[in-house]
């Protein structure tokens, strides 16, 4: 999960940078920061893909939910 405090201090930088704008140290910390945060997306995206590979319905259709709940 991407941690709140990550969001805010990219928001805080983005604010700052229309507003006053950034050292060039600050103007690294915004993409290092960003990164973390699409890296963080990125992952959560795949983790939820791999979820729905793993419940793939019967060869006969049926939604019976068995797969889903370990018995099977």
């Amino acid at each position: 999960m991407i941690a709140q405090e990550l969001v805010e201090q990219i928001n805080q930088l983005a604010h700052k940078a229309k507003t006053s704008g950034l050292t060039s140290e600050e103007i690294e910390l915004q993409a290092k920061l960003r990164r973390q945060y699409l890296d963080g997306i990125k992952a959560q995206m795949v983790a939820s893909f791999d979820q729905l590979q793993q419940h793939k319905p019967h060869k006969h259709g049926c939604k019976c939910g068995c797969h889903s709940k370990g018995s099977h």
